[in-house]
């Protein structure tokens, strides 16, 4: 079978490639084609294109790029004619994947969503044009099976795909053991800055983060990047004229490129930016700061069409709880971040609270096989 995936960013793209994996386990002479990333093409896809060229963060950022959006659009809609594909599985993404959704449907071209679409936060009106364009959803959120059953729609739960990335044995691996020596990091204690995987992220995020080393003297700041986005982004907040530049010569912060899970495991806590990262900081039991920083217009937007919810973070969305801190757009600043890094270094019983709703959240996602179940339903629509 041809299987033909769409996943627009770095999640996604972890996602889909375990997703490629199991399919295979099932389906030997499977083909893939899609979009995604370095992972989707390293586990056998064949990108038309990678993530890096579609991944827009927030309304006004989308709105400035929206000639590149749409012929992003039309690229994948010409390939998916031309490939021919048995099935269109679709990751996440939804302002790009529900276009592709609907002219798939029209063209009779079977439709499966895999990790839906946050409707139950904002844009519930979707819920319509995913009833009309989707042959299976498979939701990874506990709720998501009852929000989707009160508006007269049945999917999959197939529990969380983190669990299994993020396996109980982390601590045990090599690249995790061996994580200071090979990075050339002292014994000091580490605060892990994870300022996102986008452009606009890292622009609006890290600077604010990099602002407080030197309140915190005692520890070590390592920042995680990425390697599919340019050194001299980083690099330009790194290598300012400040006093931080003396930090950085006495070896305070430093960065280390795609290993996430590394840098969290070793470290004392981290502040991480609101995404799929902060329900990885909390699976590998790491204390945790959230924050979220856009531009004014597409907070505003945001918090317009917003209603019903109470937390932005994952680890809060799926405990229904405060379970970390979110420190969201003017919340964002110094002082308040210094303020809550402290908390979660020195205050033993705010920490153990934390980890305490980390283990039960970790119970809440499943028992992990979300990949193998999800293969499941996508190999059975196929023969339908």
């Amino acid at each position: 079978m041809k299987y033909y995936i769409v996943a627009g960013e770095a999640s996604g793209d972890l996602h889909a490639s375990n997703l490629i994996k199991a399919i295979k386990a099932q389906d030997p002479e499977a083909q893939f084609r899609g979009c995604g990333g370095d992972l989707m093409r390293n586990a056998g896809a064949e990108l038309l294109m990678h993530y890096k060229e579609m991944a827009f963060m927030g309304f006004w950022e989308v709105f400035v790029h929206l000639s590149e959006v749409l012929g992003n659009i039309k690229r994948c809609k010409t390939d998916i004619l031309e490939w021919k594909p048995d099935i269109l599985v679709l990751v996440d993404y939804p302002g790009f994947n529900l276009r592709i959704a609907k002219f798939a449907k029209e063209r009779h071209i079977k439709v499966v969503y895999y990790i839906s679409p946050q409707i139950w936060a904002w844009k519930k009106g979707r819920i319509k044009q995913i009833k009309r364009d989707v042959d299976e959803m498979m939701v990874i959120l506990p709720f998501e099976k009852d929000f989707y059953a009160k508006n007269g729609m049945d999917v999959h739960y197939v529990g969380h795909p983190l669990l299994d990335a993020v396996s109980r044995d982390l601590p045990e691996r090599p690249d995790v053991r061996n994580f200071r020596e090979n990075n050339h990091i002292n014994d000091k204690e580490i605060i892990a800055l994870l300022p996102g995987s986008r452009k606009q992220e890292i622009n609006a995020i890290l600077p604010t983060m990099l602002s407080i080393v030197d309140h915190f003297p005692q520890y070590q700041f390592v920042v995680s990047t990425v390697s599919w986005l340019p050194k001299e982004l980083y690099d330009k907040y790194l290598h300012v004229e400040t006093s931080r530049a003396m930090s950085l010569q006495n070896g305070n912060v430093s960065t280390v490129c795609d290993q996430t899970y590394a840098l969290l495991a070793n470290a004392k806590a981290a502040i991480v930016a609101s995404g799929t990262a902060t329900l990885e900081t909390a699976m590998i039991g790491t204390p945790q700061v959230v924050c979220y920083a856009g531009s004014e217009i597409s907070y505003l937007i945001a918090k317009h069409l917003i209603s019903g919810i109470n937390y932005i973070s994952l680890p809060n969305l799926i405990m229904d709880a405060p379970v970390v801190t979110e420190l969201i757009q003017h919340d964002y600043n110094i002082e308040r971040l210094q303020k809550e890094l402290r908390l979660i270094t020195e205050d033993k019983s705010h920490i153990s609270l934390m980890k305490a709703h980390y283990q039960e959240l970790y119970t809440r996602l499943g028992n992990g096989s979300a990949s193998r179940k999800a293969a499941e339903v996508v190999v059975q629509t196929t023969t339908k």
